[in-house]
């Protein structure tokens, strides 16, 4: 029984072996469509490994809004160098990510035909394991979006919902203080609730170490959550330039005129 090979299988095994289209058609109809095999007929011929096996721990990401600032995304493109994360070929698939998520948020950027083909041509054209990574995008249907990039490595973002008008310098401030503090969560109900068990729990212990009975400790625990959460949460932190604004995250917003509904950090490293 013969198997059809598509354009779609070529690709796939283009994009692991960095071999020619017609190399792997052949080498996919020797394999009987079978990709796995396909991919030790290449290894029998000194293809020592995929693509796929090199880590790709280099890359670069970027963001967009939508004109009407109803929507913010944020697409990730991993690779294995810096030079090829700062080429133009890498720019192409983030431009073109970012552009169909801002026209369809909920869209599968990663199996989109067009990305997939720029995404093989890429690592085509560089011998590199490039992929395209985190592709997240939020909406704020009760105020305004922001985006906010750290230009100095392109590494670093964050989407944020504000209900209300954000200016372009509280997006800035802010995105700078959620990059720079790397906050657990929004509000206190966002930190994993074990998480907060362990931190009751030990302080409870060292409490109850210097001799204080159980109601005390429990009292003395509570005061070290607060500042537990001080320190991790981001409208409790203090807001990380002084010379801009002295007090919390919360009170920043506050003076400014706006609440912030949700927001996305997104990393290189974490995809």
């Amino acid at each position: 029984m013969s198997v059809t090979i598509t354009a779609s299988m070529v690709n796939e095994l283009r994009s692991k072996t960095s071999q020619p289209m017609m190399d792997c058609k052949k080498a996919l109809n020797e394999a009987g469509g079978d990709m796995e095999k396909a991919m030790d007929i290449f290894r029998k011929k000194g293809v020592k490994a995929s693509l796929q096996e090199r880590v790709a721990s280099e890359g670069r990401l970027s963001v967009a809004v939508s004109p009407d600032k109803k929507t913010a995304v944020s697409a990730v493109v991993v690779c294995n160098t810096d030079f090829t994360a700062k080429s133009d070929v890498v720019t192409k698939i983030l431009d073109t990510a970012t552009s169909k998520l801002l026209a369809n948020p909920a869209a599968d950027v990663a199996g989109d035909p067009a990305v997939k083909e720029l995404v093989t041509s890429a690592a085509q054209q560089t011998g590199e394991n490039v992929q395209l990574g985190r592709a997240v995008a939020i909406n704020a249907p009760n105020g305004s979006a922001g985006a906010y990039v750290y230009a100095i490595t392109n590494k670093l973002g964050v989407l944020m919902a504000f209900k209300g008008t954000a200016s372009d310098d509280l997006i800035k401030q802010l995105g700078g203080h959620i990059s720079f503090c790397k906050p657990l969560g929004l509000t206190r109900a966002e930190v994993p609730a074990d998480l907060v068990a362990k931190e009751k729990e030990i302080a409870v212990e060292q409490a109850k170490a210097t001799g204080k009975p159980q109601q005390i400790a429990e009292k003395i625990a509570e005061g070290k959550l607060n500042s537990f959460f001080a320190e991790r949460v981001l409208l409790d932190q203090e807001f990380f330039n002084a010379s801009i604004f002295k007090g919390t995250v919360s009170n920043y917003l506050k003076q400014n005129g706006v609440e912030l509904e949700k927001y996305i950090l997104v990393e290189v490293s974490k995809g």
